[in-house]
């Protein structure tokens, strides 16, 4: 295999699981999951804005990938709570460095984007 196409194979295996951890409510429910598991309802609360069906297919996509673990409680009526795998724990800490940063440089991005808006 050649270089270039090593690298293609790379990039493209790297935007898969980028398109995965960048989605808005993964990073969302990481956070969410980072110090304690929830259950659903909690969850979404935590969450905010987020739709009870977007919640639980985010919460589907990230327990295939390995990311978060489901427990169903044996109580009446069963109760389910989502905690971070060991692998959801390893993306905690550079999601919240992420964030960290977008709050440090938003207002010099929404200065970049009313600049560049004004210019063309």
């Amino acid at each position: 295999m050649t270089t270039s196409s090593r690298d293609a194979t790379d990039c493209r295996a790297m935007s898969e699981v980028l398109s995965r951890v960048g989605d808005k409510w993964t990073m969302q429910v990481v956070v969410a999951l980072r110090d304690q598991s929830r259950r659903f309802n909690d969850l979404k609360r935590h969450v905010g804005d987020i739709s009870q069906q977007m919640l639980t297919r985010t919460l589907k996509a990230l327990e295939r990938d390995g990311m978060v673990e489901r427990n169903v409680c044996a109580t009446t009526p069963p109760q389910v709570e989502y905690a971070l795998s060991d692998l959801g724990r390893s993306l905690a800490e550079p999601v919240r460095q992420m964030a960290q940063w977008a709050l440090v440089h938003l207002p010099v991005i929404h200065d970049n984007r009313k600049r560049y808006d004004e210019n063309h």
